[in-house]
């Protein structure tokens, strides 16, 4: 097991949920904070300070300072305008926390002080939309807020309508649209990632469990491959999850509910196709989340439905190799290494 810390976000309203947010090296989280469905975590730029989700039927996002042991002291909560927030990201100038609402299908903006705390809300925009999928596409679900790798342009991914929204940020925290990608409908994309070094982004689809390749240029995104992110003729119903990107572009993870897997896809040199070289287990039951350990060597997977998680060796040829056994957590759906 690796001795880095980490911080665990959870679901606490689920049966069995913990109090909240967990901190400590993997085989020794602790909880630090208790605070209602902190479902997915960011942390500051200079480590001072950490943000979560509440991911309620009321939503906001809660800030916390970051204490030298590692512990949360709460600073403040604010209201994001929406229901169920379920992704946010600080803006790369550190002034702005931006969220996405899932069950609503709108994004906030939310001032940060000096102190670190959440200032009032500075702008608001309602998505709306519809996709093929009458049950889970039958209104505009926000599910992840990302900033390309310049910081220029800013991305929110939108379930419902199988859209992917571009815009800029301005000084005053208002967003304003560049382009929208329409991924094939009934895809249900969810999760995106761009590539370090290529002009290519990859985003994970829920719903059909694909993952688009993208060329990518000035906040404009235009579809080059569409692949599985399981291995043909895979049975049974799965939904993807999270997706992350190696550090040199070479490879690009995604996590598979359902299947329980963890996919391996190798890009090409260009960034512009993605072959998929491994399907591994999870480690656990439906797999959130995966992070990045911070020199990259491992990676966690958060298996929310068996309260367990994870840890994989990465090899050179970026394939996976479960690391030990599970550690327990309860509800586990966001893992931030620090």
């Amino acid at each position: 097991m690796t001795s880095e810390r980490i911080y665990v976000g959870s679901y606490t309203s689920q049966p069995g949920g913990g109090d909240g947010i967990g901190f400590g090296p993997v085989d020794a989280i602790a909880a630090v904070a208790t605070i209602a469905d902190p479902s997915f975590l960011v942390r500051s730029a200079d480590g001072r300070f950490l943000y979560t989700t509440n991911e309620q039927d009321d939503g906001k996002v809660s800030a916390f300072a970051i204490g030298a042991d590692g512990g949360l002291e709460l600073l403040n909560q604010q209201s994001t305008g929406g229901m169920h927030p379920c992704h946010l990201d600080i803006d790369p100038s550190g002034r702005y926390l931006l969220s996405a609402n899932y069950t609503s299908g709108s994004v906030a903006v939310h001032a940060l002080q000096d102190d670190g705390s959440l200032g009032e809300r500075v702008f608001f925009v309602q998505r709306s939309g519809t996709g093929p999928n009458a049950e889970r596409q039958e209104g505009p679900h926000a599910h992840q807020i990302a900033f390309d790798p310049s910081g220029t342009y800013v991305f929110d991914v939108d379930l419902g309508s199988d859209t992917v929204y571009s815009s800029t940020l301005t000084g005053a925290g208002e967003l304003q649209e560049v382009s929208r990608l329409q991924i094939h409908p009934g895809a249900g994309p969810r999760h995106l990632v761009f590539h370090p070094t290529a002009s290519a982004a990859y985003v994970i689809n829920e719903l059909d469990s694909t993952l688009t390749v993208c060329s990518y240029s000035d906040g404009k995104l235009q579809v080059a491959q569409t692949v599985s992110t399981r291995p043909a003729d895979s049975p049974g119903e799965n939904f993807p999850a999270e997706l992350l990107i190696s550090a040199d572009g070479r490879f690009v993870y995604g996590s598979n509910r359902g299947d329980n897997t963890i996919a391996v896809f190798a890009t090409a040199a260009d960034g512009l196709s993605v072959e998929l070289v491994q399907t591994i287990g999870s480690g656990g039951d439906w797999p959130r989340h995966l992070a990045f350990s911070n020199d990259g060597t491992q990676l966690y997977a958060a298996n929310e439905r068996s309260d367990q998680i994870a840890l994989f060796s990465i090899g050179a040829d970026g394939q996976l190799t479960q690391a030990g056994e599970p550690v327990a957590w309860p509800k586990p759906v966001c893992i931030l290494p620090v």
